[in-house]
């Protein structure tokens, strides 16, 4: 699931009635620069720049790593020479399923993911190019590939917005919302398996700064703000786990 930026002139509290943010949004998932870099062989999977650096017997069990939001242990299946499929889980539940595809010429990887930690999957397909082989002896997966098309599924890719004078409220198809006044408390995200909380702050009248908590520990800021026009959302997002920074836009849906 990754806020800063913009003071805008101040505004009468009424405005907000009409607030630039009310409507639906459509979310565009960006690429990542960075390689991930897997390693399948000997009967281990170790991956590096990927979502979850891990270390894991590739056996087929469901081995421990270290646990996340979403999960606790990673099943490794390696189905043949091209093929190997991850699942992930918690607490015992599947939460995501990956199937990464080398092609036959070992220059290309198709990953898809099943997220089912919402009320229904959605779907996030990466097409991948090699930009480095992979050791002798290991499986295709192994080597640094680097992502070039992304495709998600539209129920997971749009978020309807509702700001008032009081406060920021989000809801998505999929049955995730919070109603976070601008009163600096925290806010539970209902439907959200990690049990995350949302303060959310005015920047002003098209903007505004959302913090997102886990256990009490900030994990993202984000901050968004409302183009001229109306027709998009600039967004900047600091994961806090990570220390790393995300900038992208949202359009506007009819």
């Amino acid at each position: 699931m990754k806020w800063l930026i913009l003071l805008l002139l101040l505004a009468p509290a009424i405005a907000f009635s009409q607030s630039p943010f009310d409507g639906t949004w459509l979310f565009t998932p960006q690429l990542s620069q960075e390689p991930s870099v897997y390693l399948l062989a000997k009967g281990t999977f170790r991956c590096s720049g990927c979502l979850a650096n891990m270390e894991v017997e590739a056996d087929g069990d469901d081995p421990r790593v270290a646990e996340s939001d979403y999960w606790d242990t990673v099943n490794v299946q390696i189905v043949d020479a091209l093929t190997v499929v991850f699942i992930a889980k918690k607490a015992g539940k599947t939460t995501f399923t990956e199937i990464d595809a080398v092609s036959r010429d070992e220059n290309s990887l198709t990953q898809l993911v099943k997220d089912t930690t919402e009320a229904a999957t959605v779907t996030i397909e990466t097409g991948n190019r090699r930009i480095a082989k992979s050791p002798a002896g290991s499986h295709a997966i192994s080597g640094s590939w680097r992502a070039y098309e992304t495709h998600r599924s539209r129920n997971g890719s749009i978020t309807q917005y509702k700001c008032t004078a009081d406060g920021f409220s989000t809801e998505t198809p999929l049955g995730e919302k919070f109603n976070a006044k601008f009163d600096g408390k925290d806010y539970p995200v209902e439907d959200d398996p990690a049990g995350t909380t949302v303060s959310a702050k005015r920047l002003g009248p098209a903007a505004v700064e959302l913090t997102s908590k886990r256990n009490g520990r900030v994990v993202a800021i984000k901050q968004m703000s409302v183009a001229h026009d109306g027709k998009s959302i600039h967004v900047t997002l600091k994961n806090e786990d990570g220390e790393t920074i995300s900038i992208f836009d949202l359009q506007k849906q009819p």
